[in-house]
């Protein structure tokens, strides 16, 4: 059979068109599945838009606590907790040198209990927290000691029976007397000794160097043991009873070379600019700084202490400004002219106004000792002044 050329043509054109239809038909299933895919998509992509807005909120409210945090707890409250630190270490400190005022009263005379009673309320306060009040009452026993620091000065007299006397006593001798200077009446006990016949040592409750809680004993005993006529406190020391010793008590850090011919404290002094006297046969020297002397231990003693007091004859402390040297108290001192020794005790003078005594009294060489509740002078076995409080040191006049 024979087929007409249109009926080619039809079958021709039908296929391509059932072709047609059916890439139709797929590209509407895939279309679908796109679509339906990009829908799933797009929930999935709203949630975790969601999530992350719901994120940033949640971000956004701590990162705002967090501020709130730190201006507040970090900050603000911070600077709260330093000014209470602050103000408890002022107030400590503050009752640490009012304590420390009130034991030197002491060491001066008897005190009103009244005194006793203000600090004790102080360590109430200061057990309950209180430091503003503890500050206040503080304030208060600072003024009344002050007073009574007053009422001692203007109450001092030298006795009526004291003989005035610009001149030391002879070598080998021992006065009370009373001596004039240009800025005053001063009441003096001074011993003299000839060091030809007489040794200058230092007597030590330590065999060495000794930095803690360190041994003491009264000067009687360091004068009897060495056998001493005569003997004075010696340089200023750490004494345990004041709070700012603690972890230092007894010690001292100036040069010294005992009896035994051990130095003490060379090691911090090889620069030091602290005066010194050494003691040495029949003669004494005196130089204005530790570092100017070697270690020798031919000598009979080396005793480093402050301020100079006169030097060559002249008068070499005017004042500084060390405040426990300003006051009036009970002063210790050392000096030498030619090849005599004297020790002795100036009362109820600031350490400048024991410069001018030196200089009127002629020593030519002098140093200043420690003072207060440490001061003390005993010849042949009688205190003139003290016993004071026990000591890491004495220095005692011994017979050669």
């Amino acid at each position: 059979m024979i087929k007409s050329p249109f009926h080619s043509l039809t079958q021709s054109k039908t296929l391509p068109l059932l072709a047609l239809g059916t890439f139709a038909a797929v590209a509407i299933i895939i279309a679908f599945g796109i679509q339906s895919s990009l829908n799933t998509t797009r929930t999935t992509l709203n949630a975790k838009e969601r999530a992350l807005t719901n994120l940033k909120t949640d971000l956004e409210k701590t990162q705002s606590e967090v501020d709130r945090l730190k201006s507040e707890d970090q900050l603000v409250r911070n600077d709260k907790l330093q000014d209470e630190i602050k103000q408890i270490e002022n107030t400590f400190q503050k009752a640490y040198k009012t304590y420390t005022s009130l034991l030197k009263l002491k060491d001066k005379g008897k005190v009103p209990t009244t005194l006793d009673g203000l600090f004790a309320k102080i360590l109430n306060q200061l057990s309950e927290l209180n430091y503003g009040s503890a500050s206040a009452t503080l304030d208060s026993l600072k003024a009344e000691i002050t007073k009574e620091e007053s009422k001692l000065v203007a109450t001092f007299t030298i006795p009526d029976n004291v003989k005035a006397n610009n001149a030391p006593p002879a070598a080998g001798g021992y006065q009370r007397q009373k001596v004039t200077t240009p800025v005053g009446d001063y009441l003096v006990d001074i011993i003299s000794a000839d060091l030809g016949s007489t040794k200058v040592i230092v007597d030590t409750a330590s065999d060495s160097t000794c930095t803690s809680n360190c041994p003491v004993m009264s000067l009687s005993s360091y004068s009897s043991r060495s056998g001493g006529f005569a003997a004075i406190n010696g340089p200023y020391f750490c004494p345990a009873s004041y709070p700012a010793c603690s972890g230092k008590e007894n010690t001292f850090d100036t040069l010294l070379m005992n009896k035994n011919h051990v130095y003490f404290n060379s090691d911090n002094n090889v620069y030091s600019t602290v005066p010194a006297a050494i003691f040495s046969g029949g003669s004494a020297r005196f130089v204005g700084q530790s570092s100017q002397w070697g270690r020798d231990t031919g000598v009979d003693s080396v005793i480093a202490s402050q301020p100079m007091l006169t030097s060559g004859g002249n008068r070499v402390f005017g004042g500084d400004g060390e405040v426990k040297r300003a006051g009036k108290g009970t002063r210790s001192f050392i000096g030498s002219s030619g090849s005599t020794v004297y020790i002795g005790v100036v009362f109820s003078a600031s350490v400048a106004e024991v410069a001018y005594v030196m200089q009127t009294l002629g020593i030519q060489n002098s140093l200043n000792l420690d003072s207060g509740g440490s001061t003390a002078l005993l010849y042949n076995g009688k205190f003139l002044a003290g016993p004071g409080r026990d000591l890491p040191m004495g220095i005692v006049l011994v017979r050669r």
